[in-house]
């Protein structure tokens, strides 16, 4: 019988990747047992790693001490240039299993075996901060995924948002130039609230697609397990035949998706800016690790013809209504990496990894990433061998080609041909089973254009802001007074706010009257009128795509000494049959003795354990315990924060001293607070945590909400 408060689960298995090196083929074990011999990288014993080589006790050191001089080489050197973007990031090993078969559509086995399990690597990453900044900045995640097939290696370097901000990768240096810190001051860091990015997105009109995505909660997810993820671009399959057809790539979470409130997001950074990372961490280690469907949207080029926009078009998608996203496998992410430097900072994604039967679309965004994630590979990692390194190697087929020799080059060929053809042996083409490109036809001009199709900039911007429930539709507009109330020309939030008006006038009039502009201004013009036709699409809410069950979220049970047993002790056993996890949160760590005389383990001291970091809270409390932390500001605040940010709250009628100190008085008291009087008060509670959030609280806390709400009804 485990103690209350204390996580039980499987730990998880970690995946091994090991490098061959030298002519023998022994294995380098970076880690060793106690009782073996340190050595040098070349292997020679050490007799002291305490102390240099010095001439004399007090003298200088000698520059003959060939270990000294070792270790601080390669100190000064273990540190690889960061990524430009995506420098943040924080990976899992997995594995894929395909449920249906693709074979009509493509070649790939790893579309077309069914039953096949696929090793994999998935990396979690922010876009625009640097490496040491927090896990919860407004912000686009990368979500690249590294399928080890038994055809090559094949990589979907996507985003958890399906469009982008730029439709020519030619934009992207300075999309990114204007959206990191600026750069005679260095900040803001990981942040676009500031003029430089602002200023560069109102003067591109193509953007305002991706802004609505980014200023909605999807930019702020609650967990890496619970976003969903986009390959953006339509990509192609080909069958056997050499036929193409079209295809977009989907990550379905299987727990349903979520994200926080931007109150929320500021005050985790503050209290524990590793928030993303350490929840994926103990997600496997609890052994609830996430799944997600693999799905893919797949449509021929007379669809491709019909369709409102352009399918190659990076900053539009195809709604699920109309092609619907068919679910043909499941990946689960159940490993830890081993060494973070290796794996997670050493993994190399390319989009132009593709395996037979996956091929690419004349996407131009598409187009500049298979040139530049190549280049980007060569700088970060320092050779063109970075594929030796064992996170990027192949796992599930040979590799045999004459390439060799280079920085870093862990094998060559061996003999004395390097050349092809040749009189020798070694590997040859196969015209059966080789990648082949779609043979498609191409016409036209030499020249540096942008497609007519390309050119409407609102329609969609418009749909997604209409698919969100009100209050997903208040969030976008809080965060775009927040991110332009930071901008210090006012002509560049007039300007933002001339472009909402081609989206949504009662938007834009929220927005305006958010940063008291003394007019609204004139709509920004259009280069194709947007359309006021296309309908909502339920697929782009993350309201109406929440959970079915609290599983895989975590309640903090704020409790006192002498709190009542019979309800911790059911909350403990709800909590665990549901699939959930909790944490107790107590006066000191060591806990709290309840009235029973059982001792209750604390995993969180209240001033280290605040309400942002659960998504319910329960206050099991005795009245003295109530009354003594009715005194405190951290205590007052777990209690606040968890009712302005729209939690479920249990409670026993003896934490009312504190949720009165705590500002809330009887009135405010709604159904998403729920009086604990007995055991079966529990499961009641725990089925309503379900919902995530009630919605319906904040307009009555937000001081924004009156003025959202009359911009909507002014707009109608």
């Amino acid at each position: 019988m485990s103690k209350i408060g204390e996580d039980t689960g499987a730990k998880s298995k970690a995946r091994t990747f090991e490098t061959e090196v030298g002519g023998g083929g022994e294995l380098h074990q970076i880690a060793g047992k106690k009782d073996e011999t340190l050595t040098t990288q070349q292997g020679v014993p050490i007799a002291d790693d305490q102390n240099s080589l010095k001439l004399g006790e007090r003298g200088p050191t000698l520059l003959e001490d060939f270990h000294f001089r070792e270790k601080i080489f390669h100190f000064d050197h273990e540190r690889i240039p960061e990524r430009v973007v995506h420098a943040r990031g924080f990976g899992a090993h997995g594995t894929f299993t395909l449920h249906e078969s693709l074979s009509e559509f493509t070649t790939a086995k790893i579309l077309t075996e069914v039953g096949e399990q696929t090793p994999m690597f998935v990396r979690f990453s922010t876009v625009a901060g640097n490496k040491g900044s927090f896990d919860l900045a407004r912000d686009v995640r990368g979500f690249a995924v590294k399928f080890y097939t038994k055809e090559g290696n094949w990589d979907i370097v996507g985003n958890n948002i399906p469009v982008f901000f730029i439709q020519d990768a030619i934009k992207f240096p300075d999309l990114i130039h204007a959206a990191k810190q600026e750069p005679d001051r260095g900040f803001p860091q990981a942040q676009t609230a500031h003029d430089n990015f602002w200023d560069f997105i109102s003067l591109t009109p193509e953007s305002m697609h991706m802004i609505m995505w980014v200023m909605s909660d999807r930019a702020i997810p609650r967990s890496f397990r619970f976003m969903e993820g986009f390959g953006v671009h339509s990509f192609r399959l080909i069958d056997a035949q050499g036929k193409g057809s079209f295809v977009k790539f989907h990550f379905k979470p299987r727990q349903g998706l979520q994200s926080v409130l931007w109150n929320e997001a500021v005050k985790i950074n503050g209290a524990d800016p590793d928030y993303h990372r350490r929840d994926l961490w103990d997600a496997i280690d609890l052994g609830s690790p996430p799944e997600w469907d693999l799905g893919v949207q797949i449509f021929d080029d007379d669809f491709a013809e019909r369709f409102e926009f352009d399918v190659l078009d990076a900053t539009k998608i195809i709604p699920e209504e109309q092609v619907p996203v068919r679910r043909i496998g499941t990946f689960v992410l159940d490993a830890h990496v081993e060494n973070f430097f290796a794996e997670t900072e050493q993994v190399a994604f390319c989009t132009q990894n593709v395996v037979p039967g996956i091929g690419f679309s004349n996407d131009p965004l598409l187009q500049g990433r298979n040139f530049s994630y190549l280049d980007t590979q060569l700088k970060r990692l320092g050779s063109p061998n970075f594929t030796h390194i064992p996170i990027n190697a192949p796992k599930g087929c040979p590799v045999h080609n004459f390439q060799q020799d280079g920085h870093m080059a862990m094998r060559n060929p061996k003999g004395r041909v390097n050349y092809e053809p040749n009189s020798w042996g070694g590997p040859r083409e196969n015209p059966d089973a080789g990648y082949r490109h779609l043979a498609a036809q191409e016409s036209g001009t030499k020249q540096q254009t942008r497609s007519p199709s390309f050119a409407d900039h609102y329609s969609q911007a418009r749909q997604f802001f209409i698919s969100q429930t009100p209050i997903e539709q208040k969030h976008i507009g809080d965060a775009l007074v927040f991110e332009l109330s930071k901008c210090e020309r006012p002509d560049i939030r007039a300007r933002m706010v001339g472009h909402l008006r081609n989206i949504d006038e009662s938007l834009a009039k929220a927005v305006a009257g958010g940063l008291g502009l003394p007019a609204l201004p004139d709509a920004a013009p259009a280069a194709v009128a947007p359309r006021a036709d296309l309908p909502p699409s339920d697929a782009l809410s993350i309201v109406k795509n929440g959970p079915e069950s609290f599983a895989g979220r975590k309640i903090g049970i704020l409790v006192s000494d002498d709190a009542p047993a019979e309800l911790v002790k059911a909350l403990v056993k709800e909590i665990k049959a549901v699939g959930a996890v909790y944490e107790i949160v107590a006066p000191h760590v060591a806990g709290a003795k309840l009235d029973d005389g059982s001792m209750v383990e604390g995993k969180q001291k209240i001033d280290g354990g605040p309400s942002v970091l659960y998504d319910a809270v329960a206050l099991i409390l005795s009245p003295d315990g109530a009354a003594q932390l009715a005194q405190d500001k951290t205590a007052k605040d777990f209690v606040s924060d968890a009712y302005a940010h729209c939690k479920f709250i249990a409670y026993v009628d003896d934490a009312l001293p504190l949720i009165d100190r705590a500002g809330i008085a009887e009135p405010d008291m709604d159904e998403g607070m729920v009086r604990l009087e007995k055991a079966s008060d529990v499961p009641p509670f725990l089925t309503m945590c379900a919902q995530l959030r009630l919605w319906e609280r904040e307009f009555k806390v937000d001081l924004d909400a009156a003025g959202f709400l009359d911009a909507q009804s002014s707009a109608a």
